[in-house]
């Protein structure tokens, strides 16, 4: 089965880069070694630009002059509200060109534009939430009356280090530059090198918006060379980290000789619980676009979808359908709904699980490359039904457009389902039965529940996820929290007894 509703364009953005570089102290340089690594576009899988290959002497020159603005710089001495206004011409900036950004996101990328497009939009956002978060802040105080008043000093924590994916890598990176940032970390960002372009822009962004030198720097490469070292740098007190599970594994262990602190947003393999009291359409609806949307690319993929024996059959078909009639094709075209996949090596990845699922369940929809498409990294919509839970494309997370549809009897055998994997990041539950609802998300093991909605987010909200998925949380004050230290202040108002060690 393969799918059929292709668009067969190839779009290349103007003024495309043939270099990329790291930003180091307000400067765009090299890698001290002169190290590079090649840039491919998903849909032709072509070289369009070479990358500064970041090694552990271009993260000690990029931590040294975070250091240095942290230290002896103005950005963490500021006023919040001085902060702020930085970070709204900041958000400024981005939407002046969210179109610029998403041309050169879904070129590099392979997500669809539109959603590329909303993805730039939602980075503006994140950095005008933590610019009013920053000035709304308060700190605590604790009074005994008469004795003693206590108060809560946030003090920004130092050099944060900054790891972040390919899969939306502008928004997921001011994800963690807004928050840092705003409580006055100076950082050293190290992109996902699959897709450094949209990450390269940030550097001028911020300089037209009154960053100081040397509080934001970049340092392209690869993971196990440029993230390594930054991870194991004596100087970065921080590491907040997206990314997969055994990866996460890696930096968890390597922070702990120097204490580090850390937040990883990683893995997941979500379950989308659907009961036969369901709004049905609205289910099939949610779930298509819960894993297809980002071309199956995304950590909250609702990639398990979990179906009351009594509406199965009618769920499956209805599913198989729409999946079958999803849009895939050249990413630059408005209609397409599925792009290319981010790189050959992830492209090979996902199709060894398709081809895993063909001896695991019954084949609905896509199964392989899409009819018209024969380069780039497209694969069909791939729906799979009567999966088992022991099945490993219902264990296992595979980070494309590929859906394992399981049936279940009781609510408690769709618990023990859902919570029968190694992840626990997002769950989605469906149903018009409130008491059911609350009951089954407060017994899910996930860092975040839906009820009758897909992933729609809070910014107030925490971000994270429980079992392999992840560690801590982001989002709102959590944010806040992670990039300062709370130092307690405690101030005496009456004479203290002190008992007289060594006195007569």
């Amino acid at each position: 089965m393969t799918q059929t509703s292709v668009q067969t364009t190839h779009y290349v953005p103007a003024d495309l880069p043939t270099s990329i570089r790291h930003f180091i102290g307000g400067e765009f340089v090299d890698s001290v070694g002169g190290e590079t690594f090649d840039v491919l576009d998903p849909v032709s899988n072509q070289t369009y630009a070479t990358a500064a290959a970041g090694q552990q002497a271009d993260i000690d020159l990029a931590v040294a002059a975070a250091k240095e603005a942290f230290s002896s710089g103005p950005w963490p001495r500021l006023l919040p509200r001085a902060r702020a206004r930085v970070l709204h011409r900041i958000a400024d900036a981005v939407e002046a060109q969210d179109a610029r950004l998403a041309e050169l996101e879904t070129f590099d990328t392979g997500l669809p534009i539109t959603q590329a497009l909303g993805q730039a939009q939602r980075a503006a956002e994140n950095f005008r939430f933590f610019a009013d978060l920053i000035v709304a802040q308060a700190d605590d105080t604790y009074k005994v009356p008469g004795k003693q008043i206590n108060y809560v000093n946030r003090k920004p924590v130092g050099v944060a280090g900054l790891i972040t994916p390919w899969n939306t890598p502008f928004m997921l990176e001011s994800w963690k530059l807004a928050p840092a940032l705003a409580s006055g970390c100076t950082v050293v960002l190290k992109p996902a090198e699959f897709t450094p372009l949209s990450a390269s822009l940030w550097s001028e962004i911020f300089r037209t918006a009154g960053v100081p030198d040397g509080v934001f720097n970049l340092v392209n490469g690869i993971g196990e060379e440029a993230g390594d070292a930054l991870v194991k740098h004596p100087d970065v007190p921080l590491i907040s980290f997206t990314g997969e599970t055994t990866t996460g594994q890696t930096i968890y262990r390597n922070c702990a000789a120097n204490l580090k602190g850390m937040s990883m947003e990683l893995g997941g393999k979500s379950p989308a619980v659907v009961f036969a009291d369901a709004d049905l359409d609205a289910a099939i609806d949610s779930t298509l676009f819960g894993v297809f949307s980002l071309n199956g690319e995304r950590c909250t993929a609702s990639s398990r979808i979990l179906v009351e024996r009594s509406i199965y059959d009618d769920f499956c078909a209805r599913y198989a359908a729409r999946a079958a009639s999803i849009v895939v094709g050249d990413p630059h075209d408005p209609k397409t709904e599925v792009g290319a996949l981010v790189h050959p090596e992830h492209y090979a990845k996902v199709m060894s699980y398709v081809e895993i699922g063909k001896t695991e369940g019954r084949l609905l929809a896509g199964g392989g490359r899409p009819d018209g498409l024969p380069e780039g990294n497209y694969v069909s919509p791939t729906v799979f039904a009567d999966v088992a839970p022991t099945a490993r494309i219902f264990q296992e997370e595979i980070f494309g457009p590929v859906v394992a549809i399981t049936p279940f009897d009781t609510d408690a055998e769709a618990l023990a389902l859902a919570n029968g994997v190694k992840y626990g990041l997002a769950a989605y539950i469906w149903t018009t039965d409130l008491t059911r609802a609350h009951n089954f998300a407060q017994s899910v093991d996930a860092g975040m529940v839906w009820l009758n909605s897909h992933n729609v987010r809070d910014l107030r909200t925490p971000f994270g996820g429980v079992k392999a998925s992840g560690l801590g949380h982001e989002g709102g004050y959590r944010s806040i929290d992670f990039y300062t230290d709370s130092q307690a202040v405690h101030i005496t108002l009456a004479p203290v007894h002190t008992p007289r060690f060594g006195g007569k």
